[in-house]
């Protein structure tokens, strides 16, 4: 019997080493477990946090394309609206009533009728200008109503015709023009 309670001395030996081993494996299978929880929770808030943060640039840039579309398109609209002011007020300069037209012709032709010997004018405002001015009438030229007036040889050019001066008067007083129109 001796041999018998030698094995079953082993038998319970090694029951207890594989039970304390087995306990230990749990034991560290369970810290293995929760350490692998606790990195899961802590790359999915990371993710979260990411995934917001992401949104968040994204809603941002978002709002910025759609803010910068609205201010492209306001600046267009506000460009129509002063070209059509120009268009319009073009087309009034253009149908002058003569006597008005005389009236402008008049002023221009006093304040520089000395600097010149020739002078131009549209067909329209012709037989006006030959009556106004003592220079050598010298054609007709495309343009809404004005003068040209030129020197004796023709390099020197004095140009009042109405279109370079709405021109003039637009590109210096667009800002107030659109402060006027639009606040």
């Amino acid at each position: 019997m001796g041999l018998e309670m030698v094995v079953k001395d082993i038998m319970d030996a090694a029951s207890a080493e594989v039970s304390r081993i087995k306990s230990e494996a749990d034991a560290e299978v369970l810290q293995i477990v929760v350490e692998a929880k606790d990195e899961a929770k802590r790359i999915m808030g990371e993710s979260l946090a990411k995934a917001e943060d992401d949104i968040k640039r994204m809603k941002q840039q978002e709002i910025s394309s759609a803010n910068l579309e609205v201010k492209r398109t306001l600046l267009n609209a506000r460009k129509e609206v002063l070209e059509e002011v120009y268009d319009r007020t073009f087309a009034a300069i253009s149908s002058l009533p003569e006597a008005k037209n005389k009236e402008i012709l008049k002023v221009i032709l006093t304040n520089n009728e000395v600097k010149g010997k020739k002078i131009y004018s549209n067909a329209k405002s012709e037989k006006l200008v030959r009556e106004l001015s003592s220079l050598e009438y010298a054609g007709n030229i495309n343009c809404a109503g004005g003068v040209v007036i030129e020197n004796e040889d023709g390099t020197i050019r004095l140009d009042y015709t109405y279109d370079v001066i709405l021109k003039g008067v637009n590109e210096q007083f667009l800002k107030q023009t659109s402060d006027i129109l639009f606040g």
